[in-house]
């Protein structure tokens, strides 16, 4: 089905229509579609059954959603009974996915910063493995284990610096960025890991970057990795899994994006033949960190046009969402649809959507043709990763309501925020003069 689609003229969440929403939980407000995300992931875990990778199992495939994409315990709790696992980037992510029911064994902790007790958190846990992207990190991870009197999984993020050809801002397989290790240096890291008396390790990976709608530089990744496990095999390194990392795109402009199951054809047929070649009798477990592409057109965000303001060099569609409920337009010049909720028989108009927010930035699309009258709904289309998680409350705006729907029913997964919550962790000294 359709996940969000117009019934009679008026766009639908599932079976629900969106006036319904706004009129029930106002504005503006996240809504998730629960089949969305569920298929999302589906094609995922479908599509390393089908090339013989059971998920979860040792030599098998391992589905890690990336938490910072959407952190709502409601959309984690969703995923962990599907089978996930997730790849998380701090302590909070940590605690979030256990809040959710998730399972520790299947997490994954990357980021460039983890402090000590971030690191003592996710040992106290028995998490799945650490991702490592320097050696000052592999030493005090070390420490860290030793006087736990553990040995902490981990892998290296190795940077094999291949060009993702993204936005600046989430590329990050190249030299010039701060992730992970560079390919030149990795086996002697891997040397230093393997010396350590409170480290294992474990696997190898690599994220080179964000919204790709090419699988190419992946398998350009993939192939330097390959490279770099059989020569620390022959130093009597074992590497027991391999993360490739997530990165797969959606077409928020339309086009195509990378199928999933087409890409993991791909990729899966490089291992195996790998493995072929080279004798491998075990079987490597290989690990994936999708974010954008298993949440970001299971969501929309829902607003509504406060006034319609007409100029001589513009006209501006001016919402009550903005900036603060998703920043993606104004950080990197991200490309949203817009879709009025209600079709109207009206002539329509050149706008820029805008919000409230005190900032020539404060934009969510520019230059669109729009049918609409002041009091409208507009739906900003795959707004399900990197919306929320993103969200502020720069002018003292509360953060936007989320909702779920699964087939005719709503669900509130997250309140509206209040201003007094805004302020309540405030407060006001005596001062002494």
């Amino acid at each position: 089905m359709q996940h969000f689609s117009s019934v009679d003229g008026v766009l639908h969440a599932e079976h629900v229509p969106l006036t319904d929403i706004a009129e029930q939980f106002g504005t503006p407000v996240y809504v998730y579609s629960k089949d969305a995300l569920s298929a999302n992931y589906a094609a995922y875990a479908d599509a390393c059954r089908a090339h013989g990778r059971a998920i979860g199992s040792k030599g098998g495939a391992l589905v890690c959603y990336s938490v910072k994409s959407n952190s709502n315990l409601a959309v984690l709790n969703l995923l962990h009974r599907l089978g996930s696992g997730f790849d998380i980037v701090s302590g909070g992510e940590l605690l979030r996915v256990l809040a959710a029911g998730g399972s520790p064994d299947k997490v994954i902790f990357s980021g460039v910063g983890k402090t000590v007790e971030e690191m003592r958190l996710a040992l106290s846990h028995n998490i799945l493995c650490f991702n490592l992207e320097s050696i000052p990190e592999l030493h005090r991870l070390n420490e860290v284990a030793a006087a736990m009197g553990k040995r902490a999984p981990v892998s290296l993020r190795v940077n094999p610096n291949v060009d993702a050809k993204t936005h600046p801002y989430i590329s990050t397989g190249l030299k010039e960025n701060k992730f992970g290790i560079a390919f030149e240096d990795a086996l002697a890291t891997y040397r230093i890991a393997a010396a350590l008396p409170h480290i294992e390790v474990c696997g190898i990976d690599c994220h080179i970057g964000s919204q790709l709608l090419d699988d190419a530089p992946l398998l350009e990744a993939l192939d330097k990795l390959i490279e770099l496990i059989d020569t620390l095999a022959r130093e009597g390194i074992s590497i027991h899994h391999l993360d490739i990392g997530g990165g797969i795109g959606i077409p928020y402009e339309g086009g195509q994006s990378v199928a999933v199951g087409d890409y993991l054809a791909r990729l899966f047929a490089r291992i195996d033949a790998w493995r072929a070649s080279t004798h491998q009798g075990k079987p490597i477990q290989v690990m994936f960190e999708p974010g954008r592409s298993i949440s970001a057109n299971a969501g929309l965000l829902l607003t509504r046009v406060q006034y319609l303001k007409h100029g001589s060099e513009k006209n501006f569609a001016i919402v009550d969402a903005a900036m603060n409920d998703l920043a993606r337009p104004a950080m990197y010049e991200a490309w949203h649809e817009v879709l009025p909720v209600v079709e109207h028989q009206i002539a329509a108009e050149t706008y820029d959507v805008v919000g409230p927010v005190c900032e020539s930035g404060d934009w969510l699309a520019r230059a669109r043709q729009l049918a609409i009258a002041q009091d409208d709904l507009l739906a900003i289309m795959c707004a399900g990763a990197y919306g929320m998680t993103m969200a502020s409350n720069y002018n003292t705006r509360g953060r936007a309501a989320e909702v779920m729907v699964d087939g005719v029913h709503v669900h509130v997964i997250r309140e509206r925020e209040i201003p007094s919550a805004l302020f309540a962790l405030e407060s006001i000294p005596e001062y002494t003069r």
